[in-house]
């Protein structure tokens, strides 16, 4: 087989914008079942009641039926500014794919998605956004606005992230992360989706750099995408198999079933570790299987929305 024509002939989805805004509505559908009942009601025209803003643009009408503190927002308020920054590595396009729609995704797909589903929030709240997409390169870079040409523009780049993967290409997602924190001048919310594929001394060095990040006074949410059929549950048939190392192409072969048990627990202590790591740092973390569906994302970006604001 042909690998790189294969390659070459990988697609996005067919209407990124159009996924995103069915995944954001089936989300706001279901906020009346949530602790943000009231939040959907004209989602894009009111924000949280702030104690000491001027009571004047309350919405006394909305406060009748939902109890809650709301002001009008107006066209031209940009309150919150959001930098996303996808992992393009190859680690990332794991499984394969040649098409994408919201039940066949991989990480990368998962992530893209993720991403244009917050755009899409974000666009209604008339907040500004941003984005960065790295793999061996730093492939990708736009500061953050809110006008619509400027969206159309990172949705396409989202999608063409699909296609380009890169064979055996290692990635330094720390170095790139420095350049973002210098890069974004004004206070932002980050969002980082990855699958945290990096040696222990690359680890720490990606520590750094969300350090570095917080150190400027942005909010980091760090997104650890994975597979959980095959990375977290290791479930392989006991058939001998060749394992190999989509960045490095270092290969071991064996049988599953003679490491299933040791592999299940190094990868739920790395879970934890990281999610200690990250407290110690003030980052949230959020593990995400890309199996299934986003409200966790969604989920997370209004809270953190909220705390932002």
């Amino acid at each position: 087989m042909d690998i790189s024509k294969e390659i070459n002939e990988i697609t996005g989805f067919n209407n990124l914008e159009l996924l995103a805004h069915q995944v954001v509505e089936g989300f706001i559908s279901g906020l009346h079942k949530s602790p943000f009942h009231g939040f959907s009601a004209e989602f894009a025209e009111h924000k949280i009641y702030n104690q000491g803003e001027s009571i004047k643009h309350i919405d006394w009408k909305l406060f009748a039926k939902t109890d809650k503190l709301y002001t009008k927002r107006y066209e031209e308020e940009t309150n919150l500014r959001c930098h996303l920054i996808i992992d393009n590595s190859s680690s990332m396009h794991y499984p394969l794919l040649k098409d994408f729609d919201i039940n066949n995704l991989n990480k990368i797909g998962f992530s893209v998605l993720a991403a244009a589903a917050i755009m899409n929030l974000l666009k209604r709240q008339r907040d500004a956004v941003g984005l960065s997409i790295y793999s061996d390169n730093y492939d990708f870079y736009s500061n953050e606005k809110g006008s619509e040409r400027h969206h159309q523009m990172l949705l396409a780049k989202l999608n063409e992230a699909l296609a380009n993967k890169r064979e055996q290409v290692e990635t330094k997602t720390y170095t790139y992360l420095h350049e973002i924190a210098d890069k974004i001048k004004r206070r932002s919310m980050v969002f980082l989706f990855t699958d945290m594929f990096q040696s222990d001394l690359e680890e720490e060095k990606l520590f750094e750099a969300l350090q570095h990040l917080k150190y400027n006074k942005h909010e980091v949410i760090l997104f650890h995408t994975y597979d959980k059929e095959k990375e977290i549950e290791f479930n392989f048939n006991n058939r001998p198999k060749r394992f190999v190392d989509v960045e490095t192409g270092v290969h071991v072969n064996l049988y599953a079933d003679t490491i299933r048990t040791n592999y299940e627990k190094v990868v739920k202590d790395y879970f934890k570790e990281l999610k200690i790591r990250c407290g110690q740092y003030r980052i949230k973390y959020v593990p995400v299987a890309v199996n299934e569906d986003f409200s966790t994302i969604l989920t997370t970006y209004l809270v953190e929305h909220q705390k932002f604001g």
